[in-house]
């Protein structure tokens, strides 16, 4: 089976981005990305390509290369669906926030609408890739729907989820460790329908870097998979604060074990916690899936990860209230960086939210500078945790373009996010304009703390004396 045309329903920092590196990869098939927010696909329409809704690092060069020959952004779903053999599922399966699993299980309304929809329009045969990251059995509940709505047309289900990390993820994709899919492996048709997807990405992904799997393997390892990272952080988080307990260096303690080639050195960076739309969520759901199948102890284990990444943010916070002298009320908080990491705008459960939350209910005024993220993107982060109103979040929360006026005047800075642009700053300049003494709080161990005593700033990073 020759895939010629290719629909994707989300066209967020998943579906924008995997679609237009399969377009530029494959310039025989047509990949229409279909969203129901126009402004959204206006965006991706626009001539100025550095007003893409999404920001990555060479997301504009394959964009460019692509759209308008064999990738096309548009607001018309149904007809997409409609004209397409292979349909992609990439919508936001955020944290249920109401009823049964709130706080833990994924909202899964935005992929069950998309499987209705494609059940009500499609007449004839498709192929439906889960692309959003999804708890084990969602793509039973999308056969079911599929299967009992639709007009009598086959339906075949696959498993892809991503692999991505904001910020890499047009190297990701270009060079991935591995293209996950998952599908009916006991069929004919199942297994044409898995290998009509092995055959769109081989074409530039070896072969030995596809795996087929049993769609419940594939979904689950996509949790797993993020689960294991965010363990990582979260472990070597937890030593940070028994090194500064102890005196010993946490970014001396992570080299000596990451240089173990059975630990390896990926993901053993202390912060101030992880963030993004992937990390908390797939371990929430995760300790939702154990707890409904009784496994408490599997839960609770898992859970602990969650725990000490918040714990890791608020420790971070009280330590800047405790170092200025146990009062921040009035004082102003520098903060360099928003987004949850470098060389992304996206800030979903980024830490920087967090802080700046628990420091307002202190009564100290936040100046935010991020290279890439907009004033109303950091109200409206901040609005969403409802700790107060809008008003009083936009007389604590002040955002600056220029960050040596974010910086000037102020009593301390906290670095949120490890953009390499903090490291090349007028150090000097920004000592001179604070007040004094002049405290740096540097939540990502980025910035050279001799260099920055020697000019006269009290420094604190985290796991280090």
């Amino acid at each position: 089976m020759k895939i010629k045309s290719i629909c994707c329903i989300g066209a967020g920092y998943v579906g924008g981005p995997t679609m237009s590196v399969i377009a530029q990869k494959n310039p025989d098939i047509k990949v229409t990305v279909v969203d129901i927010d126009t402004q959204r696909i206006a965006d991706w329409n626009d001539k100025d390509l550095s007003n893409l809704p999404v920001y990555e690092p060479g997301l504009d060069e394959v964009v460019a290369q692509a759209r308008g020959r064999n990738l096309f952004f548009s607001n018309e779903i149904d007809v997409a669906i409609e004209n397409s053999e292979m349909i992609f599922i990439s919508v936001n399966t955020p944290t249920k926030t109401f009823g049964s699993g709130k706080g833990m299980a994924a909202d899964l309304k935005y992929v069950e609408l998309c499987a209705r929809q494609i059940a009500k329009v499609a007449v004839s045969d498709k192929i439906v890739v889960e692309k959003s990251t999804l708890p084990v059995k969602t793509a039973e509940a999308i056969q079911n729907i599929l299967d009992n709505t639709g007009n009598g047309v086959n339906f075949q289900i696959l498993s892809n989820p991503e692999f991505l990390a904001e910020g890499t993820a047009m190297r990701d994709l270009a060079v991935p460790d591995r293209v996950l899919i998952g599908g009916d492996l006991t069929t004919e048709k199942g297994k044409e329908a898995i290998q009509a997807l092995v055959d769109i990405y081989s074409s530039w992904v070896p072969k030995e870097n596809i795996l087929t799997t049993n769609v419940w393997s594939s979904e689950l390892s996509k949790l797993t998979a993020n689960a294991f990272l965010a363990q990582r952080v979260s472990s070597i988080n937890s030593l940070s604060e028994l090194c500064e307990a102890t005196g010993a260096n946490v970014d001396e303690v992570a080299k000596a074990i990451g240089m173990d080639s059975r630990i390896g050195p990926k993901f053993l960076q202390v912060s101030v916690g992880f963030g993004g739309s992937c990390f908390q969520k797939d371990i929430l759901n995760l300790v939702y899936i154990a707890k409904s199948l009784g496994l408490n102890e599997v839960a609770e284990y898992w859970h602990q990860v969650i725990l000490m990444n918040k714990h890791q943010r608020e420790r971070f916070a009280n330590n800047i209230i405790k170092t200025l002298f146990s009062t921040v009320s009035g004082k102003t908080i520098a903060f360099l960086g928003w987004a949850f990491k470098k060389d992304t705008n996206d800030t979903r459960e980024s830490a920087a939210i967090y802080v700046a939350d628990l420091l307002i209910d202190e009564q100290a005024v936040i100046k935010v500078y991020d290279p890439k993220v907009t004033a109303t993107q950091m109200q409206s982060d901040l609005n969403y945790l409802k700790s107060r109103s809008e008003e009083e979040n936009s007389n604590f929360l002040k955002t600056q373009n220029d960050p040596y006026k974010a910086i000037e005047g102020a009593h301390a800075i906290a670095v949120l996010t490890e953009w390499d642009e903090f490291k090349t700053f007028d150090w000097q300049r920004i000592y001179t304009s604070m007040q004094k003494p002049a405290f740096i709080f540097d939540g990502r161990n980025i910035l050279n703390q001799s260099h920055l005593e020697e000019i006269g700033f009290v420094y604190t990073g985290i796991g280090i004396k």
